[in-house]
């Protein structure tokens, strides 16, 4: 079966599709730093070009058309303006490749709090929308600590539309898999100074907090928070950037934040995966903190699959 894949980031929803058997066909990306990461890693076509501007006479027919569309629109960290935002509004430009390509199967991938953005009137829509065009909807809330065996602390929302009710029916979620990851099993030995927290000015009361090399911490604009879940907190588009979004650890040296590889494993990324040597390293931490975790994006393809090969 052959995928077209929106929104593709630097292509964690095609590759876990295609270590499932699935072909993928092209993908859509408008991002530039993202899209030189996506082709490092994919020979496929890549249309590198704002969706509103993607004609659907462009892009090959597929079986299974992917997006995890902009989750800013609907996340709690953001606005919550849903459609009344131009990232939310994104969401019909799917349904225009939806109408015009007509794909058996609908992918789709966001954050947990879309089902309860604007009192669940944003997600009724979505589905709404999906069902008048005669599509049967599968959806659930999946953990990457629980559906893709890596210590991360990640909940988002898996939509699956079929638009034949007897494959419909036969499509079940993955189950829980047993997580025999550690967050010290993800960590590189040895990395280059500019990622200790030395010369942090909050460096004496990280210090004095951080002591479990097993756990994952934050600064919390003004305390020390220990993830004492032993998974590391959801990764962000801006961990990047400072603040009280970066993942820090305590190593063998001291007290330093997560490499873009290490957060790339926690993303279920294998070390084949190549990053592109002129990129910076806050391109990096934006395009993983984006992407999804593959293993559960496999983990739900070979579901699709199976419900498909009968």
């Amino acid at each position: 079966m052959k995928v077209g894949g929106l929104f593709a980031g630097i292509g964690g929803i095609e590759l876990g599709f295609k270590k499932a058997g699935f072909d993928i066909a092209w993908a859509n990306e408008i991002d530039k730093n993202a899209s030189i990461t996506y082709r490092l890693n994919h020979k496929h076509k890549l249309f590198e070009k704002d969706l509103n501007d993607l004609q659907t006479s462009e892009v090959e027919p597929v079986d299974v058309l992917t997006g995890g569309f902009p989750c800013q629109a609907f996340s709690i960290a953001g606005y919550q303006k849903g459609f009344r935002d131009d990232r939310g509004n994104i969401f019909f430009q799917i349904l225009r490749f939806v109408d015009d390509l007509e794909p058996k199967i609908i992918f789709l991938e966001n954050v947990k709090n879309l089902v309860s953005h604007d009192k669940g009137r944003t997600f009724k829509r979505i589905c709404s929308e999906l069902e008048d065009r005669g599509y049967t909807l599968k959806y659930k809330v999946l953990n990457s600590a629980e559906y893709g065996d890596v210590p991360q602390n990640r909940e988002r929302i898996y939509i699956v539309a079929f638009n034949d009710k007897n494959v419909a029916e036969r499509f079940s979620f993955p189950k829980p898999k047993k997580l025999t990851k550690k967050v010290t099993d993800l960590i590189e030995k040895s990395v280059e100074d500019r990622y200790y927290y030395r010369n942090s000015r909050y460096y004496e009361q990280l210090k004095e907090e951080m002591k479990n090399r097993d756990s994952v911490y934050q600064w919390r604009r003004v305390y020390v928070r220990e993830n004492k879940s032993k998974l590391c907190p959801t990764l962000t588009a801006n961990m990047g950037t400072g603040g009280h979004n970066v993942p820090l650890i305590i190593d063998e040296k001291d007290i330093r934040k997560l490499t873009p590889r290490e957060c790339a494993r926690f993303q279920g990324y294998s070390d084949n995966f190549k990053f592109p040597p002129k990129l910076s390293n806050s391109a990096l931490y934006k395009q993983i903190g984006n992407s999804v975790t593959v293993p559960v994006i496999e983990a739900i393809a070979r579901e699709i699959k199976k419900a498909t090969d009968v």
